[in-house]
């Protein structure tokens, strides 16, 4: 309601948001986010915005009402994590046990649909790969913005698709860390203190405003409440603080890549040597089949 109100307002004035975004030195998608309710603006941009659009009353008995720090959860969760994410220019991340969307190549994300829970179409596989590696876009680029990414150790150890998908993942992972906005660090097994129990992402917008955004079982949660998000930022830098360095970070992506190319190659050795052994029987069951005896001639 206090966004449709901004809105109304500004339309009464006849200005786009463009127009004014000017008039108060802001972006337009700040003034668009705020409109649509998912951008909480500090008491002073509300002051200035009631004088600029004759509102300043209504606004500021609105924005006494709304529970600015309540928490959303909803069913829509990733397209409003996906919207966020859009405009960011600054992610922080920590992610276990697979690897984050942002870092996965093809092979990884086809493996994760196509034996994932749900069981989706060939098309279907395609079409959420698609839209995965599609976010991939403005952060995978040498000027995009910062993607700092802490993996839990188990995502890097954990074999998804088998050793050739997670070869090529470790591939991907090495090449994508030599761009200079994105950082990787690994969490390792031992020497740890902190422990955070779920994957999250701590944005920032280009105003300045930080979200925080964490996954449960079937849905996402979503905050910007001053004390959620800065209670995340600790944990983040304290576990970032007990990582291995960006350096020996990669050096043990590397290590775990070798490891994968064995893991194929030994795999790749095991199939030639069942097909030859394959081969073997079907050649012994066709010696030792029924004998047929041929008719002698002159008997």
């Amino acid at each position: 309601m206090f966004g449709e109100e901004i809105r109304y307002a500004r339309e009464q004035m006849g200005w786009t948001q463009e127009e004014m975004g000017k008039l108060l030195h802001l972006d337009r998608t700040v003034i668009s986010r705020t409109e649509s309710g998912k951008r909480k603006p500090s008491i002073e941009e509300v002051e200035e915005i009631g004088r600029l659009l004759n509102a300043d009353d209504l606004l500021m008995r609105l924005y006494g009402r709304v529970d600015w720090d309540a928490e959303v959860e909803h069913p829509d969760w990733f397209q409003e994590r996906a919207e966020l994410e859009a405009v960011s220019v600054g992610l922080r991340v920590y992610q276990d046990s697979l690897i984050h969307g942002l870092l996965q190549c093809w092979q990884y994300a086809h493996a994760l649909f196509a034996n994932g829970a749900a069981v989706l179409s060939p098309e279907q596989i395609e079409e959420r790969i698609r839209a995965r590696l599609s976010r991939q876009s403005r952060f995978l680029v040498p000027d995009g913005p910062l993607l700092l990414v802490i993996l839990d150790e188990s995502a890097i150890r954990t074999a998804v698709g088998g050793p050739s998908v997670m070869r090529s993942q470790m591939e991907h992972l090495l090449r994508v860390a030599q761009l200079p906005n994105v950082i990787i660090h690994v969490a390792p097994f031992s020497n740890r203190r902190t422990f955070v129990k779920t994957a999250m992402v701590l944005l920032e917008l280009p105003d300045g405003e930080r979200w925080v955004y964490s996954e449960s079982l079937d849905r996402g949660h979503l905050s910007d409440a001053s004390d959620t998000v800065a209670r995340h930022q600790r944990r983040y830098d304290q576990l970032r603080a007990e990582c291995l360095s960006e350096a020996d970070s990669l050096r043990l992506i590397a290590d775990a890549l070798e490891g994968y190319r064995d893991d194929e190659q030994r795999a790749r050795r095991s199939r030639l040597a069942e097909e030859q052994l394959q081969r073997g029987r079907r050649r012994g069951l066709h010696r030792g089949g029924p004998r047929i005896p041929r008719p002698r001639s002159g008997a």
